[in-house]
């Protein structure tokens, strides 16, 4: 997935020497949660719409630096760890540095996580099963051999959640009965959270009832 042609450009990040009124005022203007900061043309970090409204709007950014986050990703960052930046400080920008750190422009949130419901994951019917087993005890092979054994293939697995010995994983099933499924892990001794039919395929068949209703009842 080539997340380069998502960078966006419009937006020069202020320098230093700009005046807190100026960060103040391109916030009042935008829906953006941090402003890009540069110094001299170098790309120093962001600061919060929160911390830039809590400032004396006649100081420079330069007399409140300390309130810069040097948070940022490269143009060659896959696109799950571009996500978790976005996660992990709280942003809705995502400046974006080239190998050499020039300032190339940003990632807006809502871009990528457009491209992360693309996926097959979110995108093609099927059923999501939750199971749960000790951290030591479960295996990505073995949850494969589960699903496979059943004509069933994966459109996704990730772990979800881990509370102490526990590990949580959420799986998406394609082209199976959930119900075949979830009694092959419990044979295997996995504790089923939850399992039920992707919303897509829930629609598919309310469609196919009222067909089969109207049908009936012509």
């Amino acid at each position: 997935m080539q997340l380069k042609e998502y960078i966006i450009n419009d937006i020069q990040p202020l320098e230093l020497t700009d005046k807190i009124s100026d960060l103040q005022l391109l916030f009042n203007q935008l829906t953006y949660s941090h402003i890009p900061i540069q110094k001299e043309g170098v790309y120093m970090g962001c600061i919060s719409e929160t911390d830039a409204h809590c400032f004396d709007s006649a100081i420079s950014i330069m007399d409140c630096n300390y309130a810069i986050e040097g948070f940022f990703v490269r143009d060659s960052t896959n696109w799950l760890d571009v996500l978790e930046a976005f996660a992990q400080n709280d942003s809705n920008i995502m400046p974006v540095l080239g190998a050499d750190n020039s300032y190339l422009g940003y990632y807006e949130l809502n871009d990528i996580i457009h491209l992360f419901n693309e996926t097959p994951f979110f995108s093609e019917p099927g059923g999501i099963i939750i199971v749960e087993k000790g951290i030591n005890d479960y295996s990505f092979s073995e949850i494969s051999q589960i699903v496979e054994s059943n004509d069933a293939k994966i459109l996704g697995a990730f772990i979800s959640k881990m509370d102490g010995d526990l590990v949580r994983i959420t799986i998406k099933i394609a082209n199976a009965s959930l119900n075949e499924v979830i009694q092959t892990f419990r044979r295997y001794s996995y504790n089923i959270v939850s399992g039920h039919e992707d919303d897509t395929y829930l629609e598919s068949l309310k469609e196919r009832s009222k067909y089969l209703d109207k049908y009936l009842n012509m």
